[in-house]
Parts: structure tokens; C-alpha cells; sequence
């Protein structure tokens, strides 16, 4: 645990392991690691947006619920964004196959429950 912990924040001091990979592959793994932060701050962004903007809705506190639910999620995507990195990294310096992730997918399948259940949400409002 420490171990993964010392290589997301202080990669230098880690004794180096493999060989060099390729920089154009190190460079796409930073890249792929931008676009998952990138992600996560907008899912931040968006539940900010839910908790000052949005207006109360039929169901009590479930915008304090929106608000939370994405701001958690973008906190587990970033978290999430740079344990991916350090270990695709750690593969390419070893030569072995690129970690394999079912994050995406089920970050998409939560996204789109969460998109269902607004859905929801906003059909009950306009039925009143």
C-alpha cells in the first residue's frame, strides 16, 4: 500500500525498475491520465454546479444527493486516474501486458443511472 503510495507521489526515489519504455508510450500514458483527470474535474465541477444552481427538486434533498454522488465520483476518478497511470507505467518498464481496467465501464453505467434516474426526476416534476 505504502509502496503504491511512494510511487504516485515521490516516482524519482523509487529504484527504478526495467528499462525505459519508449517515451512516445510514456507520454500517451500521461496524456490517457490528463483525460481522466479532466474527467474527474468535471464531474467536481458538476456537482458545484448542482448544490449553487439547481433548484429544489420534487424529491427532498436530492439535490444535496446529485451534488455529493458527483463529487465523490470525480474524487474516486482522480484517485483512480493516477493509480492507473503508475501502473501502466510500472508495466511498460517491465515488459509485461497493460493493466486492464473495468473503471471505464463502470464509471459509464453509473453515469448513465445517474442520468435515468434525473430522467426520473424530471418526468415526476412535470407531472405535477
Amino acid at each position: 500500500m505504502f509502496g503504491a503510495l511512494r510511487q504516485w507521489f515521490d516516482p524519482e526515489k523509487q529504484p527504478t525498475v526495467g528499462r525505459t519504455p519508449d517515451y512516445r508510450f510514456s507520454l500517451a500514458n500521461e496524456r490517457t491520465f490528463l483525460a481522466w483527470i479532466r474527467t474527474g474535474l468535471a464531474l467536481i465541477a458538476g456537482g458545484l454546479a448542482c448544490a449553487q444552481f439547481l433548484p429544489p427538486l420534487s424529491v427532498a434533498h436530492l439535490r444535496e444527493i446529485i451534488a455529493i454522488a458527483l463529487l465523490l465520483l470525480g474524487a474516486v476518478v482522480a484517485l483512480r486516474a493516477v493509480d492507473h497511470w503508475a501502473r501502466t507505467e510500472r508495466a511498460m518498464r517491465l515488459g509485461q501486458e497493460l493493466p486492464g481496467s473495468k473503471f471505464p465501464a463502470i464509471l459509464a453505467l453509473i453515469v448513465a443511472a445517474g442520468a435515468l434516474l434525473l430522467a426520473v426526476a424530471v418526468l415526476i416534476k412535470a407531472a405535477e
